[in-house]
């Protein structure tokens, strides 16, 4: 009976590391201290793991490349994408074209193009998902692939059962708070998803009441009805808040989509910004800037998250694989 030979597979179960780090690893490349080479190279002598070198040399020769699957809507416009994904996407280019690596790009939204095997297939090194986590088939797809051992590296992730990375979307919430709270608003509200698989949403609402309760304040949360976007979401929300709540003066918005639909809505209602009513967003779009007057935003570091993750999904030692917070900071301009 032919017996198997061990694969890099079976070295990387062995070593308690990714496939990919065991290739970087035996070919000693950087951002794999020596403590972990060191585990990787017993984990190959216990099992009798010998590198082909011929089949490496042939991988070389397309390897040194990073996968990121963008979630999409089903039957959404590429388009028509959260504008913060792609900021973030520039980013994590950036990232990985500093250290040398090519970066493969897919786009999925559902059964029919659901993938995660890239790094099996030998098409990359690494993979990070980012995107929507309001579709939920393809969160669940790849839930299911990373119980069978791919391995991945997620931005806001929905659950904790990912290695992922986000925002300090808390201290955003706090900055918000206090940032309309020291301009001499009183009467606030939060427009966000309240029962959304997003968890930084909650995040968020969770650090702005918290700094509300610091002031004696308490927010109106305000649930963005159902439509085909973020942008519609927040025309309807504000609408609606405005309608119940007229003395409403401060609104602090979950993302900065929603945000520019508030801002429509406000308008739509005949109030003015700042005059009326302050605004803030979250995420530090570029469209944010355009607007009239500009938004003012929680804006994470992308420059640092783009670094963090291609360092978390080719597995440097100076960086966790879960739980990684990305600094945020208020950009103050004409709303608020």
């Amino acid at each position: 009976m032919k017996t198997l030979r061990p694969t890099s597979f079976d070295v990387a179960e062995r070593a308690g590391v990714s496939q990919s780090t065991v290739s970087r690893a035996l070919r000693s490349s950087p951002g794999v201290n020596a403590e972990t080479r060191a585990r990787v190279a017993q984990a190959a002598a216990e099992l009798g793991y010998v590198v082909d070198r011929h089949a490496s040399s042939l991988r070389l020769k397309s390897s040194e490349t990073i996968a990121l699957v963008t979630i999409c809507r089903p039957g959404e416009d590429r388009s028509a994408i959260n504008p913060f994904y792609f900021a973030l996407l520039g980013s994590i280019a950036a990232a990985t074209s500093a250290r040398g690596f090519n970066l493969l790009v897919s786009f999925q939204e559902s059964e029919a193009n659901f993938r995660a095997d890239f790094v099996r297939s030998g098409l990359a090194d690494a993979m990070i998902v980012i995107g929507t986590t309001s579709n939920r088939a393809a969160w669940d797809y790849f839930a299911a692939a990373q119980a069978s051992g791919h391995d991945f590296t997620c931005w806001g992730s929905p659950g904790g059962d990912f290695h992922w990375m986000r925002s300090d979307n808390e201290v955003g919430g706090r900055l918000a708070a206090d940032h309309l709270v020291a301009s001499g608003r009183r009467r606030l509200a939060f427009v966000g998803p309240q029962r959304s698989p997003q968890r930084q949403f909650d995040e968020r609402r969770e650090g702005f009441t918290a700094a509300l309760g610091g002031h004696g304040l308490a927010p109106v949360l305000a649930e963005p009805p159902p439509a085909e976007d973020r942008h519609a979401e927040g025309i309807a929300a504000a609408r609606a808040l405005l309608a119940a709540h007229p003395d409403i003066d401060g609104i602090f918005a979950a993302s900065d989509m929603l945000a520019l639909g508030v801002l429509q809505g406000i308008k739509d209602m005949g109030r003015n910004v700042p005059g009326d009513i302050a605004l803030i967003g979250f995420d530090g779009i570029r469209a944010g800037t355009l607007a009239d007057p500009a938004l003012t935003t929680i804006e994470p570091d992308l420059d640092a998250a783009g670094e963090a993750l291609v360092a978390m999904a080719l597995e440097d030692d100076a960086h966790a694989r879960d739980g990684t917070r990305i600094p945020v900071r208020l950009a103050a301009r004409g709303t608020a």
